[in-house]
């Protein structure tokens, strides 16, 4: 899958805050090079081998630096660390 890459602090503001409201999100990931999509409550955050995730209603685990948008909110391509 690569390697991690962490993702913009804003962002993850906004994918835990959508966690805390308990609001239904769509969300754009890439997964084995394939553009997917899914309408689902986040439910927890998981951290394994070093690498973030986020875990949907449903129980679907998206790597949290292979989402590309967020409820028509692209992610920024830089992480926390970068100016």
């Amino acid at each position: 899958m690569g390697d991690y890459v962490p993702i913009a602090c804003h962002f993850y503001d906004m994918l835990e805050d959508a966690a805390v409201r308990r609001v239904d999100c769509t969300i754009i990931y890439e997964e084995n090079g394939e553009k997917k999509q899914i309408q689902d409550r986040i439910v927890d955050f998981l951290n394994i081998n070093k690498e973030e995730f986020l875990v949907m209603n449903d129980g679907t685990r998206i790597r949290l630096d292979k989402i590309k948008k967020l409820n028509d909110i692209s992610a920024p391509s830089s992480g926390c660390n970068t100016q």
